[in-house]
C-alpha cells in the first residue's frame, strides 16, 4: 500500500545524501496531505521531530544518518522505500515533567527516553525521591537521578548501570547518577502507573536541573513524573529491526574492552 510521506532531515552532509537518494524514488507531499513523517538524522533529531509533530496524528518513520540510531531504521538504496508501506508500528507513552522552580514557577515538558535530574554546581545533589506519597529514598547524595521509560532505558539510563527494560514490561526505571550516599543503591524499578515526586533537600547550596530528554529548566524544586496516557507515539520499524529487537540486543551485550 502506498503512503504519502513527508520528509524532515537534520542539516548534516548525511541527511542531505539520504534525503536527496530517497527523493529520487518517493515524492515528497506537505506535511497537511501526507500519512507519514520520515525523519533523516540521529536519536536527537528524532526526539526533537516527535515532539514538534506529534500534534499532526502521523506515524513516524526513522532514517540512521547519525551514530547508533536506536530509535532509527537503517537506510538501504535499494530496500527503504520499500519497507515504508510495510514497517511495524510500536507505540510509546512519554514521561511529563512538571517541574516547580525555585521562583514557584512551574514549568512542563515531555520525555520520550528520561528525565535527568542533574547537579548544576561543583557539589553533589541532595534528594528526595517518592511515589506517590510512599518514600523510595530519603536523602540520595549523587551526581543526580534518571527516571527511564523502556524505549530510553538503553540510552543515558544504560550508561548510568541502570536496567535495561523490555517495551512492554509496564515499568520506570529510577537510576542514580555517581551515588555517594547511599553508596551502593542501584536505584529502583517501578510500575508505570507510578506518580514521582524528586523534591531538592537543598534549593540554595545545591542547585538541580531537570532536563526532559533534551529541554532543561534550571533551578527545580520539586519535579514531578508519570507517564502520560494521553500521548502516544506511533513509531514504525523495518520487520528485522524492531524497537524490541534492539532492546533485546542491547540486554544479552557483552562489552569488550581494550587498553
Amino acid at each position: 500500500m502506498k503512503i504519502n510521506t513527508h520528509i524532515i532531515y537534520d542539516k548534516t552532509s548525511n541527511s542531505k545524501r539520504i534525503k536527496n537518494i530517497l527523493l529520487k524514488k518517493i515524492k515528497n507531499f506537505p506535511l497537511s496531505k501526507s500519512g507519514l513523517i520520515v525523519v533523516i538524522g540521529g536519536d536527537g533529531f528524532m526526539l526533537q521531530a516527535l515532539k514538534k509533530f506529534y500534534k499532526f496524528k502521523k506515524p513516524f518513520y526513522g532514517i540512521n544518518a547519525g551514530s547508533y540510531g536506536f530509535l532509527m531504521n537503517k537506510f538501504s538504496k535499494k530496500e527503504t522505500h520499500k519497507n515504508l508501506s510495510v514497517a511495524k508500528s510500536v507505540k510509546i507513552n512519554p514521561l511529563i515533567m512538571t517541574v516547580i522552580n525555585k521562583k514557584n514557577q512551574i514549568k512542563k515538558s515531555i520525555a520520550i527516553n528520561e528525565v535527568s535530574i542533574l547537579r548544576q554546581s561543583r557539589q553533589t545533589v541532595s534528594l528526595a525521591i517518592y511515589n506517590k506519597k510512599r518514600n523510595i529514598i530519603k536523602k540520595l547524595v549523587a551526581d543526580g537521578v534518571l527516571v527511564s521509560t523502556p524505549a530510553g532505558s538503553t540510552a543515558y539510563n544504560l550508561s548510568a548501570h541502570g536496567p535495561i527494560l523490555s517495551l512492554n514490561s509496564k515499568k520506570i526505571a529510577i537510576t542514580p547518577i555517581s551515588p555517594f550516599r547511599p553508596r551502593r543503591w542501584k536505584g529502583k524499578i517501578v510500575n508505570d502507573t507510578s506518580n514521582i515526586i524528586i523534591d531538592n533537600l537543598n534549593v540554595n547550596k545545591r542547585p538541580i536541573s531537570a532536563v526532559a530528554d533534551n529541554y532543561e529548566v534550571r533551578n527545580a524544586k520539586r519535579v514531578k513524573i508519570q507517564i502520560d496516557r494521553k500521548k502516544v507515539f506511533n513509531l514504525l520499524y523495518d520487520k528485522n529491526n524492531s524497537l524490541q529487537k534492539k532492546i533485546k540486543i542491547e540486554q544479552l551485550r557483552k562489552e569488550t574492552y581494550s587498553e
